[in-house]
Formats: C-alpha cells, structure tokens, sequence
C-alpha cells in the first residue's frame, strides 16, 4: 500500500535541513546585516575617512572666522563630532519609529550653512557673533521640525533646478574662503600672501591629484586626507605647524553647554537660516531616495519624515553645544554606493566612532594642527567639488528649456554679485544685508522665486521641470 501523502518518505525529516537554514540566516536585509568585526571595521573606517575632512570643516572655517583662538577652535571640532556621531547613531538605530530613517545614512554639519552664517557674523560685533548665529540655527532646527512632516508637499518648489543653482553657489561663494587660507589665514599676518604659503598650498594640492591620478581603492577615496597629512608634515619642519593647542587641550571633556553665549535672535539672520534649512532638507530627502534604491529598500514618505526630523533635532540641539546646522553627507552615500556594503551598523559603528572623537578634545586639537596653507590647498578640491555637485544636478535639470536658462542664469547672477561686489548692499537695511549678502541665501530666494513665476502661477502644467531626483 501507498503510504499517505502526509507521512514523510523513509529516511526524512522535519527538523530543517542545514541548506534551508542557511538561507533563513541569509534571508536578513542587506541593510540589517550584522556584519563580522573583520568586515564591519575596515567598512565603518572607510566611512569615517571620507566624511572626517567634511565634520570638521564647518568649525574651522566658522571659528577662524569669529576670531576663535586654537582652544575655541578646538572646542568647536569636538562639539561638531559629537553632534555628527549622536544624529548618525539616530539615523541609523532609530528610536521606536519617531526619529531616524534605519538606512546607512551619516548626519553632520553640513558646509551649506558656512556662507550665510559668515555673513550673519559680519553683521555682528565682537561677542555677539556666536551668540546670533547659534540663535539662528536653533530656530532653523525648529522650523525643520516644524516643516519635515509635510515636506515631501513642497518638494515641487525645490526641482533640480531650484537645487542646482543652490549646491552651485555653495561652491563658488565658499572659494575665497581657500584661497585664505592658502595665503595664511590671517590677514594682518607678516607672512600673508609669501610665496612660502603659497608654495606649501600647491603642494598639498598637488598631492591629492597625483594620488588621484595614481591611487587606487581606498588610496584614492582619501585622497583629500592623505594630502591633508602629507602637507601637514611637510610644514612640521618649515615651522608653519603650531602645537600649542595640543598642550593646552584636556584629553577628554564633554563640550560645555553654551560656551560661547547665550543664544541671540535675530529675525533676518534667523530667516537667513530657516532658507539655507530648505536647502538641507531637500538634500536630505533626495539622499535618502538615493539611498532607498542603492539599498533596496524604499525611503517612502514615513521614512523621510523620521530623517528630517532626526535632522530637525540635531540642528536644535546642537547650537546649546556649539553645532551647526546638521544635513546628510552626499559623499557617504556614495560610499555605500561604491562598496554595496549597506549595513546600517557599519554606519551606526562609524557615528559611535565620531562620538568618542568628540568626548576627547585632544583629538580634535589634533585637526586644528592642520596649518591653514595645507587647508587651503585641499579646501580648492573640497569646495570645487561642491560647485561640481551642482553643476551635475543643473545638467539633469531640463536646461533645453528656455524659461529655465533663464531662471538660472538670474539666479546664478544674483548668488554671485556678493562675491564681485562685496559692497553693493551696503546702503540696503541691515537685515536685507543679512540676507542678500550671502550669495547662496540671495540666489536660492530669486531660484524659487522664478520657479514659482515660470513654473507654478498660472498654469496648471509642472511637468517643465524635472522633480527631485535621487541621483
């Protein structure tokens, strides 16, 4: 007799064989993986490379522009890292649905926000520069916390277009600022503008292009960090290095709440802020589309709310700490790109990393070694490359159209007439000067502006220009 189709044939059995387990442990997500420690570290240390040079950017611009002495510099680096690394472990482990998008998603200050905050501190005397620019950001935290839930609804008014012009901006205003440095930093200096900074500039940068040219892997993923190194130690022994933040340094202290002032608010720096916010949102949301499809994972509209508000949190935290305005970092999205290692663990191991960084000052006094001649040199490729970034996103953004060329080349126009005629706003009222005398402020107004005229007033089609991408 047949045996019944519901008796297991001789020899079987219903414990799981060794194939079928295999796969049910392979079945997690790529983005849930916990990787082994063999993989997870070289992983969370290719993170850290590539986003290390631009944490610490913003608070040595920031803080040589305020007149900060190497320890307030210090204190600034320490206090970035330690935002980054608390809004990175956010992102990546979330906390029970409300804030951060589960996604290998890195959270910084983001060098968007540097150019409008220089010029709320030329705005502001002695004392108050600090105070008046952390007053501006912690209500720009607010409106994004505000806004982040309804933010995919104004997505169709910051297209490509809109954002193009903005990233272009970023990069173009910022360049002075390296050409500074390359000179020595400081004006009133002696040595200002001597060959022998100049020299150590090209230097550096002719390292990170010959190890870009030549490197290969990871060599040349860091290239920016090797350059960074390779000119510091050439300036040890011409004397252009300075120690003394080392010495003066705790080895490890948790940044002082409101070190630098009480917070100060100002409407047209705070309006100045809330706009350069926009920006950084739209930029959040189109990395975390990005990452949703590098991924295979969608960010759907649950997912980018909780990531903004992650955002939304560290901007309004940070400045009680001495933090910036807090976005996504574009170059580790393409990390995870490049490697196809998506576990957000190795990204949650590399923000516990700029964490610790953060909690021992001598680490970051360590940065503030990095003459400002070295800095300059890889500040042009830093900041060039922003400009890059938007020029790729304007390249996507429907220029065959007429009405948009023009809406970029006004916009473009606008963004830069601060940087040839620094005085021309001179004569506007103070909070009009706030505003118009950033050029990523000015030129991001007159971006959204025309977009609404051309694009949105009077006619019911929008399909001109191409919606935010995640490209």
């Amino acid at each position: 007799m047949a045996q019944p189709a519901t008796e297991p044939a001789k020899g079987s059995s219903s414990t799981p064989s060794p194939q079928h387990t295999e796969d049910a442990v392979t079945s997690v997500h790529p983005v849930d993986e916990k990787l082994h420690p063999s993989r997870l570290v070289p992983a969370a240390l290719q993170h850290i490379a590539a986003m290390y040079a631009g944490v610490v950017t913003p608070p040595l611009i920031i803080g040589q522009a305020v007149g900060l002495d190497l320890e307030g510099r210090t204190r600034l680096i320490a206090a970035s890292l330690l935002i980054a690394g608390v809004a990175t472990l956010l992102q990546t482990l979330g906390v029970k649905g409300f804030v951060g998008n589960r996604l290998p998603f890195v959270n910084a200050a983001s060098s968007a926000g540097i150019a409008p905050i220089l010029a709320i501190a030329e705005t502001n005397g002695d004392g108050s520069q600090l105070p008046a620019i952390y007053g501006a950001v912690m209500v720009a935290g607010v409106f994004c916390l505000a806004v982040g839930p309804f933010f995919g609804r104004l997505l169709r008014f910051f297209p490509p277009l809109v954002t193009g012009v903005v990233i272009t901006l970023i990069g173009v205003t910022l360049m002075p600022v390296p050409v500074g440095w390359a000179q020595g930093g400081d004006k009133a200096a002696a040595d200002f503008g001597s060959m022998r900074n100049l020299a150590l500039a090209a230097f550096t940068l002719a390292v990170i292009l010959v190890i870009q040219r030549f490197g290969r892997g990871f060599v040349k993923q860091v290239a920016l960090l090797f350059g960074l190194l390779i000119g510091t130690l050439v300036a040890i022994p011409a004397g252009l290095a300075d120690f003394s933040a080392l010495k003066s340094a705790p080895v490890a202290a948790l940044p002082t709440p409101f070190a630098f002032g009480a917070p100060e608010f100002q409407p047209a720096a705070i309006l100045s802020l809330c706009i350069v916010m926009l920006v950084l949102m739209t930029e959040s949301s189109a990395g975390m589309l990005a990452l949703g499809e590098i991924c295979d994972r969608r960010a759907d509209a649950k997912v980018i709310t909780r990531g903004l508000r992650t955002d939304g949190l560290a901007t309004l935290v940070g400045p009680v700490f001495g933090g910036f305005p807090t976005s996504a970092f574009a170059q580790n999205v393409g990390v995870v790109s490049l490697t196809r290692v998506r576990s957000r663990y190795v990204v949650a191991v590399a923000g516990a990393t700029l964490l610790v960084l953060g909690a021992f000052p001598v680490l970051g006094a360590v940065v503030s070694l990095v003459p400002m001649p070295v800095l300059g040199g890889a500040g042009i490729v830093l900041f060039g490359s922003i400009a890059v970034s938007g020029i790729r996103t304007l390249s996507e953004a429907g220029l065959e159209d007429s009405s948009n060329i023009i809406l970029v080349a006004v916009a473009l126009g606008a963004g830069i007439i601060p940087l040839a005629a620094p005085t021309f706003y001179a004569e506007f009222p103070a909070w009009a000067q706030t505003v118009l005398g950033s050029g990523i402020s000015a030129g991001a107004l007159v971006a959204v502006t025309l977009n609404l005229f051309f694009h949105h007033l009077g006619t019911r089609s929008r399909s001109t220009v191409p919606a935010l991408k995640s490209s």
